[in-house]
């Protein structure tokens, strides 16, 4: 195991539970296990672990409560919590008195473990870097300044619409950032609009790094994923004592981004009764922490999103009209990823650049024949679904190889359609006799078969109990040898 391995300690009381983490996790991280707190502290206490998976329900303690004495005596330790059970009060607790990272529900999917315990050997990366510039500002207030400005800079840069924005030159998201750039610096609310997964947060941030607050916080929230009095306490504050697990003060978002911007995400989530607390802050310029007799004055920027039709939710009566024209100063819609087809060969390849950074993983690139895949299927997960892909492509693809379509999820895969002249266009449509019907059938299947196979037509003519000439002459019969020699443009050698 190398020396710059990051260490995972994995505590949970049953052994089956504890081989299935090491299983998918022992690939990528030098893991510890651990059946019992006990058994944890003294691996603690003899091994540099940075990142410690704890299940709640554990026989001596629950998991928050040895949390709590993890982050008092290995502050540095990104804490996560799995659990089966989880309600509005773990949640607090585990955010105040343990300093949970994040929760992972049970039962949890190899890939979306991988990619938290990513996220989280990444996030412990930065507080190393954070705590050694903490010294090296302490040194100079002037270097302070300058290295504050330079990483102000660096963000603005990074969120500047004509390169934070990817798209294609006749993208329709020119229109969006053109009045995205036209709004930026008027000091008004936004409300962006669109399916989840469009890129309403990254939109948000270049609106913010573009305004004259860009030198001042920005702060992000997703309002549809807290109970209404978690949500309070994270936007307003709260007092010591106010609540259950309210050990002491807590500062909100509003305070923390004080002269910046606060992004509300998934604004049409929340409830009604929270909507005219928020109508009241928005009004007033104001919060008042939970548990607090005092107001404070704040001064903030709101941005919000939805993927609601605000407009209908107002007139069926679920959301506030003084609020929605609160938030609505300039509406922004943002257009879905099957609008975008131009832009899904830029943005793949952006995404895989990205992915290649964070998993430390160097591929040749896309191959066209995957590229035309991504092109035809309709996205319903948007950016987000495709940002999922790639990361899976890379994942299960082969070091310094070029990904071909075989690597795609099977839901993509068959819904890539080929687009040619031949006949196989004629039955696009599930319309006209059976006979018919079921020769495109047996095309979709023929094509999603060939592609698993790079095609190879004696693997696939095997696969689907077909001889090499009866395959040939569907083949024929529905354009998919044109397909090959024009779209794929595969070698003779491994067509053949």
């Amino acid at each position: 195991m190398s020396s710059t391995t990051t260490t995972i300690l994995i505590l949970d009381d049953e052994v089956r539970s504890l081989e299935a983490f090491e299983r998918n996790l022992s690939d990528h991280f030098d893991v510890k296990t651990a059946t019992s707190t006990r058994e944890a502290t003294q691996i603690l206490e003899k091994e540099w672990v940075q990142i410690i998976l704890c299940d709640q329900r554990m026989p001596d303690m629950s998991g928050v409560e040895f949390l709590k004495i993890v982050r008092d005596k290995w502050p540095e330790v990104i804490r996560i919590i799995i659990s089966g059970f989880t309600d509005s009060e773990d949640i607090i607790s585990g955010i105040n008195d343990a300093g949970i990272y994040q929760y992972i529900t049970k039962p949890w999917q190899p890939d979306d473990l991988l990619l938290t315990l990513k996220n989280a050997e990444h996030m412990f990366t930065l507080q190393r870097q954070n705590e050694l510039l903490t010294i090296e500002l302490r040194m100079s207030t002037s270097r302070a300044e300058k290295v504050v400005t330079k990483k102000r800079e660096a963000m603005r840069d990074q969120y500047q619409f004509d390169d934070g924005i990817i798209r294609s030159e006749d993208s329709p998201m020119n229109e969006v950032c053109d009045m995205l750039r036209q709004v930026a610096g008027y000091d008004v609310s936004i409300l962006l609009t669109g399916e989840s997964g469009t890129g309403k947060e990254l939109a948000a941030r270049a609106l913010h790094y573009s305004s004259l607050r860009w030198h001042e916080p920005f702060v992000v929230e997703n309002c549809g994923a807290l109970p209404d009095e978690l949500l309070e306490s994270e936007l307003f504050g709260h007092k010591r004592g106010a609540f259950t697990g309210a050990v002491e003060d807590h500062q909100g978002l509003f305070v923390r981004a004080d002269g910046g911007t606060v992004f509300l995400d998934e604004i049409g989530e929340v409830s009604p009764a929270f909507q005219i607390k928020l109508l009241r802050v928005l009004q007033e310029r104001e919060i008042r922490p939970v548990g607090s007799g005092k107001t404070r004055k704040v001064d903030v920027r709101v941005i919000a999103a939805t993927n609601k039709d605000l407009e209908l939710e107002v007139r069926e009566g679920r959301f506030r009209k003084d609020l929605y024209f609160r938030l609505a100063t300039v509406t922004v819609d943002m257009p879905p990823l099957r609008e975008r087809e131009m832009d899904i060969p830029i943005l793949a390849e952006y995404l895989l650049e990205k992915a290649m950074a964070v998993f430390g993983k160097t591929v040749k690139g896309l191959s066209p024949e995957l590229i035309s895949c991504l092109k035809r299927y309709s996205w319903p997960g948007n950016v987000r679904e495709l940002q999922n892909e790639i990361h899976r492509l890379l994942i299960l693809g082969t070091e310094n190889t070029e990904l071909g379509a075989e690597l795609l999820t099977q839901r993509v895969l068959v819904a890539a359609q080929p687009e040619n002249e031949g006949e196989l266009v004629l039955l696009q449509n599930f319309e006209g006799t059976l006979k018919k019907r079921i020769e495109m059938l047996e095309a979709k299947i023929l094509h999603e078969t060939l592609i698993r196979h790079r095609w190879n037509k004696s693997r696939a003519a095997k696969e689907l109990g077909l001889s090499r000439v009866g395959l040939r002459g569907k083949l024929e019969r529905y354009g998919l040898e044109k397909i090959e020699s024009l779209e794929i443009g595969a070698p003779k050698s491994v067509a053949e």
